[in-house]
């Protein structure tokens, strides 16, 4: 089928359908050790190179790992067949793994005929509704679903059962340089932290901050706030010097002040015949003077 085909059919075979395939594995795992479609050899099976996730925890694969070598593997991985008779894992790379570390020579599988978008889907489906993907990797996958495979977010928050804003939240993040978004791949950052310093000029400068400080959201909000209120606020104009008044204004300043009974002010431009006088009256009486003095009333 067509990359074009597989565009227009929308979400594969549907979610509910996929779902059902990871939901199936599951329930076996509980029920104990059961015969799956077949055995395969360890060594011709091969991780899906577009899986979103990225990181395996060491300490969660060696429990695994033990688990393993005690009972088997007892939820087979789903899988699919390549052209050239090898098998590309669709759900399960965890199991595999720590199945190699256990030394492990066959593994149970479950064989699916299932498209490119299909395999993405179900990866998506296992991570994000069992596994948790970190958000780096849960927004990887969603922006792998838009980009290869043309569904909107709202599609895909009808679908897996998520918010739009949840996804667009996550979306965003992946505007973040690639270090910030290696910090939170590794846990050092949370989903919480990254949101807030989307807008930062500088978010790696932050990241770091909230790193070496152990600053909680509401403190790295706050300090994104001010970063970005300082790049707004206008600058402030630089005062002009002060005019230094000569002896003689100061001494008409002085009479008609004493004339007026009000405050006199003169602003003389220095090498120039114009200026402005200022009077300052301190009661509605002393205007009421000032304007039948102005007036010759």
């Amino acid at each position: 089928m067509s990359n074009n085909q597989e565009r227009k059919r929308g979400l594969g075979r549907g979610l509910s359908a996929l779902m059902a395939d990871v939901h199936e594995t599951e329930a076996m795992a509980v029920k104990g050790p059961v015969a799956a479609d077949s055995l395969v050899p360890i060594e011709q099976i091969s991780p899906n190179p577009d899986q979103p996730r990225k990181q395996f925890a060491t300490a969660d694969l060696d429990d695994l790992s033990a688990s393993i070598r005690e009972k088997g593997v007892l939820q087979p991985l789903i899988v699919r067949k390549r052209d050239d008779g090898s098998f590309e894992i669709v759900a399960g790379e965890r199991r595999w793994r720590a199945a190699q570390m256990a030394q492990l020579h066959e593994l149970p599988v479950i064989v699916r005929n299932y498209t490119d978008i299909e395999v993405l889907e179900v990866a998506i489906i296992e991570n994000i509704q069992r596994a948790d993907l970190n958000a780096a990797e849960e927004a990887v996958g969603y922006k792998q679903l838009m980009d290869k495979f043309g569904h909107t977010q709202e599609k895909l928050a009808a679908a897996l059962g998520k918010s739009r804003s949840h996804i667009a939240n996550l979306l965003r993040m992946l505007n973040l340089p690639d270090d910030v978004l290696e910090l939170l791949r590794q846990g050092e950052l949370s989903a919480g932290h990254a949101r807030t310093l989307i807008p930062s000029g500088d978010p790696l400068k932050l990241a770091q901050k909230i790193i070496k400080d152990g600053l909680s959201v509401r403190a790295t909000e706050a300090l994104v706030k001010r970063e970005l209120a300082g790049e707004e606020a206008p600058k402030p104009k630089p005062s002009k010097p002060a005019v230094e008044k000569d002896a003689d204004t100061i001494a008409l300043e002085g009479d008609l002040s004493a004339n007026l009974g009000m405050k006199v002010a003169l602003s003389h431009k220095p090498g120039q015949e114009s200026g402005q006088i200022t009077v300052q009256y301190t009661s509605l009486d002393q205007l009421d003077e000032l304007c039948r003095l102005l007036s010759g009333s």
